[in-house]
Parts: C-alpha cells; structure tokens; sequence
C-alpha cells in the first residue's frame, strides 16, 4: 500500500502542483488549504508524511508543527519556505521538523526528500514497535531485570523486580548504594565486578532478606552494555527467585553436611531444620547433648547463618575457669578491682556486641554468677567486676550442656528462671549409638581430612576395621571416632587402614557387640546405606556394620528392604 501524504499550503496553485507531483509518483495524496482544515484531516486520518508552509494565512506552519507532535501524531514533517526565510525553516528543523524545502519546488527535490522522509519513518516505526514489544517483554518477563548504567544509577525496572523485594517506592534515578540495606551490598559487588571485568557474572545461590525479612535464594546474572569505546556503558542485571526450589530440593534430598555438621540420619537432618529455623530468630538456645557430640558446631552453625554472622562468635567454657576469673572474663574488670587486676579488661560479653556468645558447660556455673547472668538475659546490662558503671550489649546467648540441668533445677543446683530462660528452644544432640549410619559418612570426613594433615593417601579402612568401628558403642561420641581415625592413621603406613591399627578399646568383644542394627532406632536408613555402600554385597555389609551375615540376612527380610542387588 503507498504512503499517504498530507499537503499543507494555502496557495492552490502550489497546492496543485506539489499533489501533481506525488501523485505521478505513486503516493496518496491529499490537500489542506488552512490551519483549521489540517487540523481536522490530522484528526480524521492517519498520514505518512505532511509538507506544511511555512505561512498559512494568519497562522503559522510552527503552530501546527506543535499541534502535530502535541497530538502524537507518528509521522515526519518537511516544511516548505521562501529563500529569504531560510532561517525560520532551521528552527522548524530544531523544533522537530525532518526537513524543510525552499521554494520554488522542484520535482526531483520534492520526491527525493519525500522518499528520505518515508524511509526514516519506516525506520522511525521498526524501532518503535521493537521498543513496545521490548516493554511487554520486559514487563511480563517473571525474573527481576533492573538496568543501570556506568554509575550504577537504575534506568529502568520492572514489576517483577519490585514485587520480588516487596519495593513499593519509585527506584528508577536512584542509585544501587540508596537501595535498601538489606537488599542493596549484593547488586553493589556483583555490578562492579561485572563493570571491572566487563564480562557477564553468574552469581549462583545468594542469600538476601526481603522487607519482611524472609530469606529468598537467588541466582542474579549481570551482562555488561558494551559503549562506543568497548567499556561497559551499564548493566543488565536479572534476579531469579529460587528459594521454592531449594526448598523443594531440601525436602526431597537429604543433606549430608550443614555448615560443618555432618550426617544424614533422620535425627540429624531433624537437626538441620531446626537449627535453620532458628538462625532466622534472634532467641536464646539451649544445646544438650553428651560430650563430644558436637554442641560446639551447632552454636557456630546458629551464628553463621543468622544476621549476625558478620559480627564475632565469642566462646566461653564455663567449666575451664573457676568462679572469680570466670565473672571477670565474661563481664570484664576495672583495674585494681582484685589483686591481680593490673589493668582494665574487657570482658567477652562486651566483644560479643552485635554478634554471639556461646556458653560451654552452663551447667558448671556457680549459684552467684547465675544471678548475674539471668540479668544480662532479661536485660543485656551488666556492670564489670569492681565498677558501678552499667554496660549494655546487643548479643545473642547460645548456651550447651552435657549435664541434666532441670535435674539440677530439681535438686536446687541450678536456678529454675534462668534454666527457663536458656530453653527457650532447646536442641538436643544424639549420641553417635543413636545415628550409626552417619559412621561412614564421619569416617571418609576424618580420613579426607587427616589425608590433608599429614600429607597421605589413604583410601579408607578394610573392611573388618570398618565393621568393628560401625560395631563399636563410642562412649565419646564423635570426638573419640576422630581420635580413632587419627589413631589409626598414626600406626598404619599403607592405603588401606586395618583393623589391627585401631584403638586397643575397639579390639574389646564387650565393646562391640552384635547391636549395631538390632538397637539402631535408624534400622532400616542403617542397613539400607551399607548395602549400598557395599554394592549389595550382604556379605560386606555385614562387616561393615559389625554384625553376622545371617543377620544381615534375617533383618532385611523382616523389615522387607529391596537389597541393589542379589550378590551374597
């Protein structure tokens, strides 16, 4: 279909010839001879392209240049002048005309600039419609997309990105450092990484709160807008949210490692719930558990993934000082307050504030010093020993026991309201009898790790050692298998740990006994995870959880476990 053309001229002679013209040429042409009549074709149609004079009777081809770009109207303007108003056609030119024409016309000019002038609207409009269907992408697209250039000041961002952060405020003209806080370190390192390198940056799994403080796992891409000189001129940046999905992944699959912890029994991964439900609240916990469990994991645990991460952990053991020294290492003391107090101390209380302290052996502390700190707990005041000046802190207490502490309330040993106030939440710790089949896992933990230590190549334990180990009852828990692996790696010189380099305590009958699955309350995870260990062998299972074949055997009838494969 040919280009419609709209002509603008109160002279009908020129009117004539210009529309002679364009016709020939195979345009659509039609004539105004005024403001007012323009003003109504403008109204009534849709033109291509208009070549308006300069004067129109009492009006002024400038006005009805502004009533065209007023109206929106998406088409070029070419004015048309006397030779001595050369000067007023430039400033129509300035004003948002494409051209201007001096009279008198010639054919070959008029067609020339009229071609000119429909190629740059062809132009004009490919560029238009790619821009409207851009925003629709742009607005539909879920993932948040946020554009900024080389200052990080944000150009433009869409609905998504605004919903995904709970952002009810208008963020385009601000910069990624007036973000708020909770959102905005994370955008600041990735762009200027992206900037530095001028390289796209995939930033896998980052961790941000929203404005009500949930946590949102996100995988943010960066590309970089190349400039004239090949610096980056901006960033693209795209946010996913993929928390359901970890979520998701979290409530399918086990984990076999937490921060530093390690297992995959159901009490373990009961654990690590639990722990991530309470590093998101800022409340008092109480760890229990026997020794050597590893309390001292799940304090750091608790620290590491709560807001406070990015403030100290602070440990005490209770246990390891008596009373007066304790009181001043937890709260401090002025100098002179005792002898001995040669200078002032600050105590670990004070270089916990902002973060967390965690209080070993609670249970060992004296009935004075549990007034003192059931205060710090309702309060988070205390005063240092031989001052009267009050201190206030901003810390979180994470305290553990190996000790019966409400037997200890019962017997008047410990005070019931602070008892009250440790438990909060309490976590309690499974001795290692109780989650057996997280031994293999522990074992190739401490084996990697002695391998790096004392630069080894060790590829694990036979496995007879590796029955009498999953048979053996482990009285210090996980800290005493520790030291049963480096024991080990201390006698043997091969790559393979026998049973004759274990610990004497591990060769005793009485210590291990054919209970490793018949008191287990993880049987079946138990069982199920050395058959696979072994490939289905029930033979080698047997031995790796210490117990006879024909029990083996018996068990996985009764419990109806599908073995990988049929190998005996």
């Amino acid at each position: 279909m040919s280009a419609h053309i709209l002509v603008v001229d109160d002279e009908e002679s020129l009117r004539f010839t210009l529309e002679a013209f364009l016709l020939d040429a195979g345009y659509q042409v039609t004539t105004a001879e005024s403001f007012a009549a323009a003003g109504d074709l403008l109204d009534q149609s849709l033109f291509d392209l208009v070549f308006l004079d300069i004067h129109l009777g009492h009006h002024c081809g400038l006005e009805l240049l502004a009533l065209v770009h007023k109206r929106g109207v998406n088409c070029p303007v070419v004015m048309i002048t006397g030779v001595p108003e050369v000067d007023t056609a430039a400033e129509a030119v300035r004003q948002g005309a494409f051209d201007y024409i001096p009279k008198p016309i010639r054919q070959e000019t008029l067609l020339r600039v009229a071609a000119m002038a429909l190629k740059h609207k062809t132009v004009v409009d490919q560029r238009e419609r790619l821009r409207t269907h851009l925003e629709a992408i742009f607005r539909s697209v879920q993932d948040g997309i946020v554009l900024v250039d080389q200052n990080k000041m944000i150009l433009e961002v869409n609905q998504s990105f605004l919903n995904l952060f709970g952002l009810t405020c208008q963020i385009v003209g601000m910069t990624l450092n007036q973000l708020p806080q909770n959102i905005r370190q994370k955008f600041v390192d990735i762009a200027d990484q992206t900037m530095v390198l001028n390289q796209p940056i995939v930033a896998r799994r980052v961790e941000i709160t929203d404005q009500t403080q949930q946590r949102l796992i996100l995988n943010v891409t960066t590309a970089p807008c190349p400039g004239d000189s090949g610096n980056p001129q901006g960033i693209v940046l795209t946010a996913r949210d993929e928390t359901r999905l970890e979520n998701l992944e979290k409530s399918l699959k086990k984990r076999s490692k937490f921060e530093h912890i390690i297992g995959q029994s159901e009490p373990v991964q009961t654990m690590f719930s639990l722990i991530e439900n309470l590093a998101e609240v800022d409340t008092t916990v109480l760890i229990a558990g026997e020794s050597g469990t590893g309390k001292e994991l799940v304090a750091e645990a608790l620290h590491y993934r709560s807001d406070r991460r990015d403030k100290s952990l602070v440990k005490v053991n209770c246990a390891a000082l008596p009373e007066n020294l304790l009181e001043s290492e937890l709260f401090g003391h002025v100098k002179g307050s005792f002898t001995g107090a040669f200078k002032d101390k600050v105590g670990r209380f004070q270089q916990a504030d902002g973060g967390t302290i965690f209080l070993d052996e609670i249970g060992d502390i004296t009935p004075a010093l549990q007034v003192r700190l059931l205060r710090v707990l309702q309060s988070k005041e205390f005063e240092k020993v031989g001052d009267s000046q009050t201190n206030k802190v901003d810390v979180r207490i994470v305290a553990a026991t190996n000790q019966d502490l409400l037997t200890k309330v019962k017997n008047k040993e410990f005070r019931e309201d602070l008892y009250y106030r440790l438990r909060v939440v309490q976590i309690t710790m499974p001795p290692l009898r109780e989650r057996r089949s997280d031994i293999p896992l522990l074992i190739e933990h401490f084996v990697k790790r002695f391998n790096e230590r004392f630069n080894r190549h060790v590829k694990g334990f036979e496995d007879d050692a590796a029955g009498q180990m999953m048979g053996y009852g482990w009285p210090g828990n996980i800290r005493e298998l520790q030291h049963a692996v480096e024991h080990a790696f201390v006698l043997s010189r091969g790559d393979l740990i026998s049973i004759k380099h274990l610990p004497p305590e591990l060769h005793d009958p009485i210590n291990c006994q054919d209970v490793a699955v018949e008191n287990s309350d993880d049987e079946v995870e138990t069982l199920v995870a050395a058959l696979e260990k072994s490939g289905g062998n029930k033979s080698r299972a047997a031995r790796l959880l210490g117990v006879s074949r024909r029990t083996i055997y018996r068990r996985i009838d009764e419990l109806g476990i599908e073995t990988p494969g049929e190998s005996s």
